[in-house]
């Protein structure tokens, strides 16, 4: 594979091990909302804020983390026959579907920014009683998605070279 390839995943690899590395933990500032909003129903008033922002949480947990989890293999697959194939025919086959997973994000990504323009043109907001602006999670959304589509992209590329038998790192 040439350098600028290798290049490319070695440093997408990079971004998106450090980005999920802090979207895991995501996870306790979503507890934290949701210890404070089973506090302050059971004792106080209850807080109108703390449902959304545990869901705003956990979209930007799921999409931030989205790269990183298929850099470690870590999404679900089918293995009725996967297991039994040579390592160059998983590559071959991975080369495929890597591509049907880049052309499903692209339509995604193109979505999320449609959508994430509107949200700052417009202002809009949620039609929660809260109604926090929808701007920045959408923005967190898109980049959530362009991360993992760049990961696909390395995995195409790591594709590619197991199924030439060759190793891209």
């Amino acid at each position: 594979m040439p350098k600028a390839i290798r290049n490319y995943v070695k440093y997408v690899d990079a971004v998106n091990r450090v980005v999920g590395l802090f979207a895991m933990y995501l996870v306790f500032a979503m507890i934290g909302v949701l210890l404070y909003s089973s506090i302050s129903k059971t004792f106080f008033l209850p807080a109108l804020w703390t449902l959304e922002m545990a869901q705003f949480i956990m979209v930007a947990y799921y999409l931030l983390g989205g790269g990183y989890s298929m850099q470690l293999g870590a999404h679900v697959r089918m293995d009725l026959m996967y297991d039994r194939w040579s390592e160059k025919t998983k590559g071959k086959v991975d080369s495929v579907t890597s591509l049907f997973m880049i052309f499903f994000l692209v339509i995604l990504l193109y979505g999320g920014i449609s959508s994430t323009l509107y949200a700052l043109e417009y202002g809009e907001t949620s039609r929660s009683i809260w109604s926090p602006k929808m701007a920045p999670i959408k923005i967190v959304m898109d980049i959530g998605i362009l991360l993992t589509l760049m990961q696909a992209i390395a995995i195409f590329f790591k594709s590619l070279a197991t199924a030439n038998g060759k190793d891209i790192t």
